[in-house]
């Protein structure tokens, strides 16, 4: 059995983390995860002037 340690590094596709954003947004919203995660991934953005902070 390989232990792995919180060293090492874990990489996550895009598609994991879009799921994953789409399911938790629709536990507090109500709406469909397909539905969000349909949104997430049509590349259209409302606020383009905006980046996010680093």
């Amino acid at each position: 059995m390989v232990r792995k340690t919180p060293t090492d590094k874990v990489t996550v596709s895009r598609k994991r983390i879009l799921r994953a954003v789409a399911s938790s947004s629709a536990i507090e919203t109500g709406e469909r995860t397909a539905v969000i995660e349909k949104r997430l991934k049509s590349h259209t953005r409302r606020f383009t002037k905006l980046t996010l902070a680093l």
